[in-house]
């Protein structure tokens, strides 16, 4: 072989080295541009399903909260009709002790009527007696006194109002008297 064919032999080696090169170097630019487009779609499909489940806890959580408002809408209406229960209870008492039956008995209608028609809008008294346990999250202690025995040290002497709830809140806390 002569000087000119080894020039051209490694001309032609050159060049083909030079060519497979670049042809890896696009292979390479084509996967890395196919990776990252791979990439993009990856990052755009977790975007949308986090605003897709971000957007689904907003409508469970406004959901919520209208059947709350709806449970509780009555809470203004039914905390100031509170007295006028407290007050039909304290005038059976006084009525039960006089000798006038009927008039006894209006109240008593009237007043089973009134806590009838509350019930069915979702208020319910909060059941207390002498001797249940003092809880300082659902009962309101007015005062303290000497306990009559040691079993009522730390309990509900006397309950002095009624406490109600309106579905599953308390809209009143029972005012009670517990034992020292």
């Amino acid at each position: 072989m002569s000087k000119k064919d080894k020039k051209d032999d490694i001309a032609v080696e050159q060049e083909t080295s030079q060519n497979t090169e670049s042809q890896d170097q696009e292979t390479k630019q084509e996967v890395s541009v196919e990776e990252q487009l791979q990439n993009d779609l990856q990052q755009e499909k977790d975007k949308f399903l986090r605003l897709f489940a971000e957007f689904e806890n907003y409508k469970r959580r406004t959901a919520k909260e209208r059947v709350e408002l709806f449970k509780t809408a009555s809470q203004d209406v039914m905390v100031s009709l509170l007295p006028v229960l407290d007050d039909f209870d304290r005038a059976y008492v006084e009525i039960s002790k006089t000798q006038e039956k009927d008039l006894l008995k209006g109240v008593e209608l009237i007043s089973n009527k009134l806590k009838n028609t509350l019930q069915g809008k979702g208020l319910e008294q909060i059941e207390l007696k002498q001797g249940d346990d003092f809880n300082p999250d659902n009962h309101e202690a007015v005062t303290q006194i000497p306990a009559p025995s040691d079993d009522l040290k730390g309990k509900i002497i006397d309950v002095v109002e009624k406490g109600y709830k309106l579905g599953d809140k308390i809209i009143r806390f029972p005012k009670v008297v517990i034992g020292q």
